[in-house]
């Protein structure tokens, strides 16, 4: 995660951040299928996303409780909102840690900024402020991560396996998972019906 140290050190961002990757429907890789990834870090050292349309089995109230910050009947209690928030497979490296996009709304002192209306926040402060009603305006949380090496990203969006497009905090905090990827397909233009694996990104 030293993409992540070095990016809190760097005030310029690489071209990458704060953008998504879809995955080409010619995708050789079954982990990242018809997936959405919101990359956090990019350098030349390599790049750091979560996938972002993905769900866990895990339901929060039970993390919240493997992880020592509640007991069973205090997570029996939690707020609607709390209970119900989704855990999201961010990606298949280091899948026991979990990782926060939230708003801008929200910082402690381990919070990166992404963008001007994005953070990442991956301590367990920002769950604990999630399950009291007191966390961000809006957060999605995910466990493990995508990272690839120098330059390994950069070989595959040329590769023609992902389309890229920036994002926008609607499409990536808004709750209606199932129907992320063509939702963005969309946004960009882009009928999946007409999409080939030998199509150029957006």
């Amino acid at each position: 995660m030293d993409l992540l140290r070095d990016k809190s050190k760097a005030a310029e961002g690489g071209f990458l951040d704060d953008q998504f990757l879809i995955a080409m429907p010619g995708m050789k890789d079954n982990r990242f299928a018809r997936s959405v990834i919101y990359v956090c870090a990019h350098s030349d050292e390599g790049a750091m996303g979560l996938i972002i349309n993905q769900t866990q089995q895990m339901l929060f109230p039970d993390l919240l409780v493997q992880l020592g910050i509640m007991d069973e009947q205090e997570a029996i209690r939690l707020p609607a909102p709390a209970r119900d928030f989704v855990v999201r497979n961010g990606g298949p490296v280091d899948r026991s840690r979990g990782f926060v996009l939230h708003s801008g709304d929200y910082r402690v002192e381990s919070s990166l900024n992404v963008s001007d209306e994005v953070c990442l926040t991956a301590t367990v402060d920002i769950l604990r402020a999630i399950s009291t009603g007191r966390g961000p305006r809006r957060a999605l949380m995910a466990l493990g991560y995508s990272g690839w090496g120098a330059g390994q990203l950069e070989s595959e969006i040329a590769q023609n396996g992902w389309l890229t497009c920036p994002a926008t905090p609607e499409l990536l905090f808004d709750p209606d998972i199932d129907s992320k990827y063509d939702r963005i397909l969309a946004a960009i233009g882009i009928d999946i019906a007409h999409l080939s694996s030998a199509a150029g990104h957006a």
